[in-house]
């Protein structure tokens, strides 16, 4: 299974441990499914971390780089606007790029679409929901 996380995954998986974010992202590490991120989704969460949380720049180039050894880090160029928040296009380009199953949001806008292309926008809860067995 190919997965894209969106940026609230990680930021969450990073910034509030225990919780189901940090769940999902430790079943990519034991290679539960495929994960994949592009640069833009990665420079997302590095500035949410640093402005939001604090995080000093050390600490979020740490984060960053292991994050990049989990995934596939894909380099992409802008090309999609279907939603208003250029943000959220990226996600979508990184999953049609990495021919992803899902994209794992917490985000309203894309969980509305449900499915772009041939992949599915699921929330963190149907996501883990679907990895038990």
């Amino acid at each position: 299974m190919r997965v894209v996380f969106d940026t609230n995954i990680y930021v969450s998986a990073l910034a509030i441990p225990g919780g189901k974010a940090e769940e999902a992202y430790l079943e990519a590490i034991r290679g539960a499914f495929e994960l994949f991120t592009s640069v833009a989704i990665l420079t997302e969460t590095a500035g949410v971390l640093q402005r939001k949380f604090d995080w000093e720049e050390e600490r979020v180039r740490d984060a960053i780089q292991v994050i990049g050894k989990t995934a596939t880090v894909l380099r992409l160029r802008p090309t999609l606007h279907l939603l208003q928040d250029e943000p959220d296009n990226r996600i979508l380009e990184c999953a049609v790029a990495a021919r992803a199953n899902h994209i794992i949001s917490g985000d309203r806008h894309l969980l509305a679409l449900r499915q772009h292309e041939d992949t599915t926008i699921l929330s963190l809860a149907a996501f883990l929901t679907e990895l038990k067995p």
